[in-house]
């Protein structure tokens, strides 16, 4: 299989950014995904560029992925370029981006700068539609996208979003830089933390959920890289985690190739 998966930084949190590579080699993951900047609060663990250097450099695992680029009211874009070099350093393809503020044309205009700042790195912002935020879904996601009009700018579907969202998989668009995997209980909570709950803290592996994935994965292009985002709640150490990940979206992508 040809096809790039990448163990997100969420599904393996608690480590740091360089166990968090020796995990992804140690589980066969030909991507990862680095956590940079913390949201919600969180306390990220130190991030010392040069031992992920070190371990990219002795795994063969390449960087897929840097987060989280939140554009919110007090955002001010120059603030970014730091973490924008250390993930050119790292040879990071791309960045996920949320939008997260109600003043759509100051949001526009700050993607705008984000992906022109971006480009100088050779980084593509990929915004990713979450329901508590104002970029909630895919048409939205679009929508402001279109009006930034930048080239190195993509949405970005995770799965768990998407359906909780109520998306249709008519409303994807053909350019997509990668996608995240996870699966879900079947059932839209009605509260809004409750969806928050689960997308941060208590995913499931595909096949144990609900989520009609093989119809996203068919949607979707055969070849589009994938993260696999799983926070999972069950206790389980990292490396099993990452496996049982990586097993459970391999069934998946085997199932669809054959259907």
């Amino acid at each position: 299989m040809t096809r790039a998966i990448g163990l997100a930084a969420l599904t393996v949190l608690e480590l740091p950014a360089a166990e968090q590579v020796s995990v992804a080699a140690q589980a066969g993951y030909t991507h990862v995904g680095l956590r940079l900047i913390p949201v919600a609060g969180q306390t990220l663990p130190p991030f010392d560029v040069g031992e992920v250097e070190r371990r990219l450099a002795d795994t063969g695992v390449r960087v897929l992925d840097l987060e989280v680029f939140r554009l919110s009211a007090d955002t001010k874009v120059a603030d970014f370029e730091p973490a924008l070099a250390v993930a050119a350093r790292l040879g990071a393809s791309d960045l996920l981006v949320h939008g997260a503020d109600p003043d759509e044309a100051r949001l526009v205009e700050n993607l705008g700068r984000l992906c022109d700042l971006a480009a100088r790195y050779r980084l593509a912002a990929n915004l990713e539609p979450m329901p508590w935020v104002e970029v909630s879904n895919i048409v939205k996601a679009k929508r402001v996208l279109d009006q930034a009009a930048r080239t190195n700018s993509a949405p970005l579907v995770d799965a768990i979003h998407f359906f909780r969202a109520g998306d249709r998989f008519s409303e994807i668009p053909q350019k997509l830089n990668y996608m995240q995997l996870c699966d879900a209980r079947p059932e839209r909570p009605a509260d809004m933390q409750e969806i928050i709950r689960q997308a941060r803290s208590d995913r499931l592996f595909p096949g144990e959920g609900g989520l009609d994935l093989r119809g996203l994965m068919r949607a979707l292009p055969r070849d589009l890289p994938i993260s696999v985002e799983i926070p999972y709640a069950k206790p389980m150490a990292p490396l099993e985690r990452a496996r049982r990940a990586l097993a459970a979206s391999r069934e998946l992508l085997e199932c669809v190739s054959q259907s």
